[in-house]
């Protein structure tokens, strides 16, 4: 094996893929787009209330650190020489809100995350004060007044964090997406870091343009952003700033490397599926899942509840392409919560045994509106419920509803998508950690009556950073010319139960969707004061109590 690496010719190029559950780097061959090594760090993330998600960014910046020095290990091993590494790109979760001290790099507050929910009240006061017949927020930035998004984030962080108030005070404050903050402290942060993002990580804060491409002051005061603390907004491939190590890192030979590519997640994984013409579309299942489907130059506004976004601008001279996406909040993450939360699985991939084991989930239906619901509904008083249960259900029952709820939701944005471009898709490309899951493949192809295609290299979020960190102007290592793209492998899965079976499970599924509403009633203010239970009957914890615990011990099998 290592005979044969030695062969590798020809520049190489970095991507940091900074996910939601996890942060990689890997290494690819620009000529081949073959992946070399990577290394895998799982992040934490914190949940300090309900409804809150926070994560640490100076751990997601040490798991940065430690992804490239181990797979830079890895490539020694394999006789790799690294110093052929001529650029890096980086592909980040969207939306998760990080601001810092500009004169200490020290992080003012955890990162807010993108699932996060406690801005509600924010979004119910805001979206009183846009005129019914003109949606100015929507029309300049394609999205929905939302929880999910950068502006209402870092609205909460001005209300309620004194060091964030005290620092855009004292004109010390900087505001960013991820990778806003990574980047900025991979070129050296307090020495001369370069405070910037791209236009696609832009167009999920709710305080860009994106027909202008710029920072919209309208926005900026209906929201109250002072815009000296915003990144200066770049294209998607181009040299940001070069690679300044950090006292941790031994791979010092990455010293001056340029990072030359940004993507957000999603956007990157469009890239790396090579979807370039109008009508291409992929699903990408991580935490969340997300279809997003090329519209080329156009901006294409839905009517059935999907977002506008940029889907890419490759180069400060390319032109902009613009994607309708859906947007799933809990794909993944469901499979997470039923191993760190319930405990009826002990590694992520126990749960393709477990849904093997019975190959139905017998009536039960799962719908994990763990964060409210996301498109086609934009329903946050949505919450999680598992139905359809009798005591013939069992864990694994409940495995393979899971796994299942991630193909009704695929589904059903598939379907809003279709309505919206007037051309149903014919197949789907799929990619993200989640497709290595054959059943939830399989599964996938029959909800959707058409073939599920998965490229054989899954790693296509990383490889769309890689291509367009290689490709951008004064770095050149990576041609995107058609006749220039490698050809991928593909793995492809056919439909095997008949159209009338699938229809019957998706209109079940419909049911127990419309059951998940309306659950919160009242939204609890965003301090977390828990007056609003306090008119709850004390019965009511006694035996809600009790039920989870009943059922959580059945469910595990404790007898």
């Amino acid at each position: 094996m290592a005979a044969s690496k030695k062969a590798v010719l020809g520049p190489l190029v970095g991507a940091v893929d900074q996910g939601t559950s996890s942060t990689r780097f890997l290494v690819f061959n620009s000529k081949t787009a073959e992946l070399l090594s990577h290394h895998q760090v799982e992040i934490k993330q914190e949940f300090p209330r309900e409804g809150w998600v926070e994560q640490d960014p100076k751990e997601i910046l040490h798991s940065v650190y430690e992804c490239i020095e181990k797979t830079c290990e890895k490539l020694g091993q394999l006789n790799i020489d690294i110093s052929n590494i001529k650029a890096i790109g980086v592909s980040n979760q969207r939306e998760t809100t990080v601001v810092w001290d500009k004169l200490t790099g020290e992080p003012l507050y955890n990162a807010v995350v993108w699932l996060d929910l406690r801005t509600q009240s924010t979004v119910e006061s805001l979206s009183k004060r846009i005129p019914g017949n003109n949606n100015f927020v929507k029309s300049k930035t394609g999205l929905p007044l939302s929880t999910y998004f950068s502006a209402v984030k870092l609205r909460w962080l001005l209300d309620n964090v004194k060091k964030v108030q005290k620092a855009v005070e004292e004109k010390r404050a900087l505001f960013g997406t991820i990778d806003s903050w990574l980047i900025w402290s991979l070129t050296g942060g307090v020495n001369g870091g370069v405070h910037c993002t791209d236009v696609t990580n832009a167009s999920r804060t709710m305080l860009f343009n994106i027909h202008s491409l710029e920072w919209d002051k309208q926005l900026c005061e209906f929201f109250g952003i002072p815009m000296e603390i915003l990144p200066n907004v770049r294209s998607s491939s181009e040299i940001y700033g070069l690679m300044k190590i950090s006292h941790s890192l031994k791979a010092g030979a990455l010293e001056g490397v340029p990072i030359s590519g940004c993507l957000g997640d999603q956007s990157a994984a469009l890239v790396g599926q090579m979807c370039f013409q109008n009508g291409q579309a992929k699903n990408t299942y991580g935490t969340g899942c997300f279809l997003l489907c090329n519209t080329g130059h156009k901006c294409v506004f839905s009517d059935h509840g999907l977002l506008t976004t940029v889907a890419y601008k490759l180069g400060r001279d390319k032109p902009v392409y613009y994607a309708l996406e859906g947007s799933v909040a809990i794909a993944g993450a469901v499979i997470r919560w039923l191993r760190d939360n319930l405990g009826i699985i002990k590694t992520s991939e126990e749960i393709e045994k477990l849904a093997k084991e019975v190959g139905t989930s017998y009536g039960c239906y799962f719908v994990p509106a763990f964060s409210g619901l996301y498109a086609p509904y934009w329903e946050p008083s949505a919450r999680g419920i598992i139905c359809g249960l009798t005591q013939f259900t069992n864990k694994c029952h409940i495995a393979f509803a899971a796994l299942e709820a991630v193909c009704f939701q695929t589904r059903e944005i598939l379907d809003a998508m279709n309505r919206d471009c007037g051309i149903p898709l014919s197949h789907l490309q799929v990619d993200g950690g989640m497709t290595s899951n054959k059943i939830l493949m399989q599964l996938q192809a029959d909800i959707l009556y058409i073939p599920v295609v998965k490229p054989s290299m899954p790693e296509t979020t990383a490889l769309g950073a890689a291509m367009a960190a290689g490709a951008a102007e004064g770095v050149g290592v990576w041609s995107l010319e058609p006749e220039d793209l490698s050809a991928v492998t593909m793995e492809r899965f056919e439909p095997q139960i008949n159209a009338e079976e699938s229809e019957i499970r998706y209109s079940t599924w419909k049911k127990a969707v419309m059951k998940s509403m309306g659950w919160v009633t009242t939204q609890s203010p965003e301090s977390g004061d828990p007056s609003i239970f306090c008119s709850l009957p004390l019965g009511f914890f006694i035996v809600s109590s009790m039920v989870m615990l009943i059922g959580a011990r059945y469910i595990s099998g404790i007898p």
